[in-house]
């Protein structure tokens, strides 16, 4: 029998379904991961999230498997290869705003605040579980607003509403798979 899923899941995308399946709206407080994702869904600004999911193992190595100490330190050299790397989307604006996204994570993290603390306080510790019609979701919504700004005056870059509200639904701290989607909560 065929699963129920969100309407967005690709069927012919392997890579984005097992995404749809076991990640998008699950809960996440692994640090590496929310820093990861933060980074990913700047990079998807004005592209498909498929594009940068089949692009993700790209990043990882291209980014030092994401550790923010690694990239707060990235110079004009390392730049420019980022820059030449065909396995990532080479935006000079996209890669600037990972490093500058590096040195903000760590400057939250030397003032004893860790992405999952910051980010899980703004709900409480749980998951807000929406019933929008089938993909009826929003793009942004007041929450997603509120860290946005808050994210920008912390120095983050790629940070806009809708960008926080995709991150949001990508780390599960909002459950909005389609009502009668197997991976549904409230099902």
């Amino acid at each position: 029998m065929n699963k129920i899923r969100c309407t967005w899941a690709n069927p012919a995308n392997p890579r984005y379904l097992a995404y749809h399946d076991t990640e998008w709206g699950v809960p996440c407080h692994d640090e590496l991961r929310l820093f990861e994702m933060l980074n990913l869904e700047g990079a998807q600004a004005g592209l498909s999230w498929e594009t940068i999911l089949n692009k993700r193992e790209n990043y990882r190595a291209a980014f030092d498997q994401w550790d923010a100490r690694k990239i707060a330190h990235y110079d004009d050299a390392k730049v420019a290869e980022l820059l030449a790397n065909p396995g990532i989307v080479r935006n000079r604006l996209k890669v600037a705003a990972t490093i500058t996204n590096a040195r903000a994570y760590l400057t939250m993290l030397d003032g004893g605040l860790t992405l999952d603390q910051y980010l899980w306080s703004h709900v409480g510790g749980k998951p807000i579980v929406n019933r929008w019609a089938r993909g009826e979701r929003p793009a942004r919504t007041e929450l997603s607003d509120r860290i946005s700004k808050d994210l920008s005056k912390r120095g983050f870059k790629f940070v806009g509403s809708t960008i926080i509200y995709a991150y949001m639904q990508g780390i599960g701290m909002v459950d909005d798979h389609d009502p009668d989607c197997f991976c549904h909560t409230g099902r």
